[in-house]
């Protein structure tokens, strides 16, 4: 216990440490150069998460029409807002004309316009965590209680309204939820329990979105946090294990019996599913060594079998010394990966095509954890 308790402490002080440097731009830095996307898919947003207590949260935007990455726009379109956009920019997500960006130890969610970045409204909830949508609502997970309380209860599940931007409904779920799917009518959280090692939670609630009311707990590992949807409605769930002698493992749950269905002895740090393939990477730091172990692959999710070698090109992981954000685009099939690098200076963002060969990358805001593409409307 007390080396847990020493691994989470030494972990949240590492965190929060960070330097005032302005982004800067190196003269190793490629400059991004997109094929035409014929007026569908216009670029992306890049939040970057920002070290606790800087107020550093910040989003960047890539324009695939002009090939330009601009730094920081939300304070760019929202000039007169004091304290940017926040403190730890933790998720976003695009419905409709609306951007939400969930801004976590700032408790609040920042609802921007998607086209300008101009805010529209903020809604506050205590230490919100991630978004998802469905059937014209947003469902947030949430914390509840103060950032690291160990003697923080269930968390909840919120349902905001998307025209009237208002929390309309509230569930109890597990301790700290994390990545949540809305799928079939019903909401799937990760719980991890992670403010109270050893005593972490290891389900995944099951939230029916017509009663609003949890349904069921799936068993699954201790302390949870992504959580996929596949083209077939599985879900795929990884379990961070206890940072020491429980490792991280990844799971197949059957949304059609609400079960475990498959294994994987794979650390994930991060996943993002696209035609059937999982893009999987992980940074496991081994307090034996004193050093990160960093894997890059991939796993058919129609076959379920993890598939030889890494995504990326021999030698082009190397390019990437802290791996934290991903993303695959949708028409090139370009993969985006974020680098925290020492997670207190700015990052950069890389671009490799489907082969896993370096095409470009860019220097981003402080920890650049998320990709959020943007459409031309209808």
């Amino acid at each position: 216990m007390k080396k847990q308790v020493l691994i989470l402490a030494s972990l949240l002080f590492f965190l929060s440490c960070r330097s005032d440097d302005p982004i800067t731009t190196d003269d190793d830095t490629q400059q991004p150069t997109e094929p035409d996307t014929e007026n569908v898919l216009k670029g992306f947003y890049v939040l970057n998460e920002g070290n606790m207590s800087m107020n550093k949260a910040s989003l960047d935007y890539m324009d695939f029409e002009t090939g330009e990455y601009t730094h920081d726009r939300f304070a760019a379109a929202n000039p007169l807002e004091v304290g940017g956009l926040g403190d730890v920019g933790n998720d976003i997500g695009i419905y409709g004309s609306k951007m939400y960006v969930v801004i976590n130890a700032s408790n609040k969610v920042e609802v921007l316009d998607v086209a300008t970045g101009e805010k529209l409204k903020q809604i506050d909830v205590n230490n919100c965590r991630y978004i998802t949508f469905y059937n014209g609502k947003a469902y947030l997970s949430t914390y509840l209680g103060e950032i690291g309380d160990y003697s923080a209860t269930q968390g909840q599940v919120h349902e905001i309204d998307t025209t009237s931007l208002s929390v309309t409904r509230k569930v109890d779920v597990g301790r700290q939820p994390e990545e949540l799917v809305a799928y079939n009518n019903k909401i799937y959280v990760a719980n991890s329990g992670g403010y109270s090692p050893p005593d972490y939670e290891s389900t995944i609630s099951v939230i029916d979105i017509e009663s609003f009311t949890e349904i069921n707990r799936i068993e699954v590992a201790i302390n949870l946090h992504r959580l996929k949807i596949d083209s077939e409605g599985d879900l795929y769930v990884s379990s961070r294990g206890d940072y020491f002698e429980t490792p991280s493992k990844l799971y197949v749950v059957d949304t059609a019996t609400d079960t475990v269905k498959t294994e994987f002895d794979l650390a994930v740090s991060n996943l993002t599913i696209y035609n059937d393939i999982a893009y999987i990477f992980s940074t496991a730091f081994n307090y034996f060594t004193g050093e990160n172990v960093i894997s890059y692959n991939t796993l058919d999710t129609t076959t379920e079998t993890i598939l030889e070698g890494s995504f990326l090109a021999e030698g082009n992981s190397d390019l990437i010394q802290i791996p934290y954000g991903i993303a695959i685009n949708p028409e090139t099939e370009d993969i985006y990966i974020t680098d925290a690098k020492d997670y207190v200076s700015p990052g950069d963002l890389y671009c490799f095509d489907s082969e896993g060969e370096f095409k470009w990358k860019v220097v981003t805001g402080d920890i650049p954890s998320k990709i959020q593409f943007v459409y031309q409307p209808e």
